[in-house]
């Protein structure tokens, strides 16, 4: 930043080229810093101007972003969030809740695809939509989740799943393999009539977790749901997938907040749990 300081005066004996450190008060009203000190104070206000300076040239790139997308892609969401990234020059734009994209400085391009740390060897992309999709365990509707204790059941974890999920039902058998555990099931029917059906009868009976083992794991028709039974749980459920997005199953949430999405090996589940 370049300060431009009075100079149609003359110079005379009294009268000194102003710096930075004319803008410190005088010796007569605060004792005066010393060198170090005063070194000190400007590099932090340097540093400050500097910050303030990248804060402003992202907000104009956020702005230009902003303008070239939406003139140009009329079709494309409202962008929600847009932010710069590790690599220079790129920024994220986040869409539909938890969809990102790259562009560059002006939204002249638009990458669709992950962004990859090569020195760190880590996914950012994925990293950053574990951020965007993370639920605070005490935000879970436990009240329409059936629980399954095995051992103490110091460990908790919450799984959406539909029954007529294949993948469901291999990650169902490995969690029989985990102890000192509660698990929280969230009936999630996704994949049809059947589904809903099989769903109603498992919430219904008066055994929900055994139903739920005895067709996940034995293949044994839970029987029909009785009349008058309220399953009204089910639709909340469906009703707070689509909210936080949950497009799939399994789905499990770690205490921590974490999103799994898929039926991951137990070798990689359970260093997770135990975090």
């Amino acid at each position: 930043m370049t300060i431009a300081l009075p100079t149609s005066a003359p110079l005379g004996p009294a009268t000194r080229p102003r710096t930075l450190l004319s803008f410190y008060p005088s010796a007569a009203s605060q004792c005066a810093p010393r060198g170090g000190q005063v070194r000190g104070q400007l590099l932090r206000a340097a540093a400050g101007l500097l910050a303030l300076s990248a804060l402003t040239v992202a907000h104009a790139n956020e702005a230009l972003i902003r303008k070239n997308l939406a003139e140009r892609l009329p079709n494309l969401p409202p962008i929600e969030e847009v932010r710069s990234t590790p690599m220079r020059g790129l920024f994220e734009v986040r869409i539909g809740g938890s969809e990102l994209l790259y562009t560059d400085a002006e939204g002249n391009y638009l990458i669709q695809g992950v962004l990859i740390d090569t020195r760190a060897r880590t996914n950012l992309t994925e990293e950053r939509l574990q951020q965007l999709t993370a639920i605070a365990f005490s935000e879970l509707p436990l009240q329409d989740a059936f629980t399954t204790v095995r051992g103490n059941g110091q460990r908790r974890i919450a799984v959406f799943a539909d029954p007529n999920c294949g993948f469901c039902k291999r990650f169902e058998r490995d969690l029989l393999k985990l102890d000192n555990i509660t698990v929280y099931t969230f009936l999630y029917p996704v994949l049809g009539k059947d589904s809903e059906q099989k769903s109603r009868a498992i919430w219904c009976a008066r055994d929900r977790a055994k139903a739920w083992a005895d067709w996940m794991l034995r293949n044994v028709t839970p029987a029909a749901a009785a009349n008058g039974c309220d399953t009204s749980a089910l639709e909340r459920n469906l009703a707070f997938g689509q909210k936080y997005r949950i497009t799939g199953t399994p789905t499990t949430f770690l205490t921590d907040g974490q999103r799994v999405t898929g039926a991951i090996p137990l070798n990689q589940l359970e260093p997770l749990i135990n975090r």
